[in-house]
């Protein structure tokens, strides 16, 4: 991996570079980033991931619900994810479910989806195959509201983890 940017060097980006290199902290959602570009300068790591968090709950309802809407189905075709989705899911082993898993797995998104009008998701790089598909067997339990929550607080662990990927952060609390 190329080395982490310094948190001086983040703030030092123009708004095109800052965009290249952290669009995709949150899964296809440049306006993330966009969004917190004019907070500019950070004060360290923590800081910076703070603005993003706010951000995003500062957003409402169905802006959220857009951000969980641009994440892919768990089990999708790999080629078609991210680079980041594509590592995030084998890191999982979500690449060795058997057939009999991936079926189950398909089914349970189609069911999600179905209910919440969005994509489940889950921070895969903090769980294996089992926890996912433990975890969304029992989120179809909840209702919307509690879903969109629980979606969002897994957005922001993946967002966390990429940001880790990408920045200097041995001072951080997070």
């Amino acid at each position: 991996m190329a080395s982490k940017f310094s948190i001086s060097a983040v703030n030092a980006l123009n708004y095109d570079d800052f965009l290249k290199k952290f669009g995709n902290v949150v899964e296809k959602t440049p306006s993330c980033a966009a969004g917190v570009y004019s907070a500019r300068p950070f004060a360290s790591f923590d800081s910076f991931v703070g603005a993003i968090r706010q951000f995003i709950d500062d957003l409402p309802e169905d802006s959220r619900a857009e951000i969980l809407r641009s994440h892919p189905d768990l089990a999708d075709r790999l080629e078609s994810l991210t680079p980041e989705s594509q590592r995030e899911q084998t890191q999982a082993g979500i690449t060795t479910l058997s057939p009999e898993e991936i079926k189950q797995l398909k089914q349970y998104n189609k069911l999600y989806k179905e209910k919440f009008g969005f994509p489940f998701v889950i921070c895969a790089r903090l769980n294996n195959k089992d926890a996912i598909l433990a975890g969304i067997k029992t989120r179809l339990n909840n209702d919307g509201e509690q879903e969109l929550k629980c979606g969002i607080e897994e957005v922001k662990k993946i967002m966390l983890l990429r940001m880790k990927d990408l920045v200097e952060c041995e001072d951080s609390k997070l």
